[in-house]
């Protein structure tokens, strides 16, 4: 059988993200070393989109979203896992464009 590339296409609400890379040791405000094995209650992930449904309507590709990394749902591309989310389960967005904000910045 030919190694053939299918492209992926995002149904309905859903979102592809990928899990950024610096959420393990982190640092506190006052400078203590916080190792990735702590245990933080709901802790909420940052990630990447990388793919949108065509009825996602507020994220778009290459934005960074804030979620939670519980009951989500895993896939495995090329050897890169990501997450499978739908659109109401993020709970917010880090982007260029952004009209109005938080007045925080990543």
């Amino acid at each position: 059988m030919p190694d053939n590339k299918l492209e992926i296409q995002m149904l309905h609400d859903r979102v592809m993200v990928r899990v950024s890379n610096e959420d393990g040791e982190r640092r506190s405000s006052g400078g203590i070393l916080i190792p990735a094995t702590a245990q933080v209650a709901k802790r909420l992930f940052w990630g990447d989109v990388y793919g949108i449904g065509n009825h996602v309507r507020m994220v778009k590709v290459g934005d960074r979203v804030l979620f939670n990394p519980e009951d989500q749902f895993e896939v495995e591309v090329q050897g890169q896992a990501y997450l499978v989310i739908r659109e109401r389960d993020l709970h917010a967005m880090a982007s260029e464009r952004a009209e109005s904000g938080t007045g925080l910045y990543l």
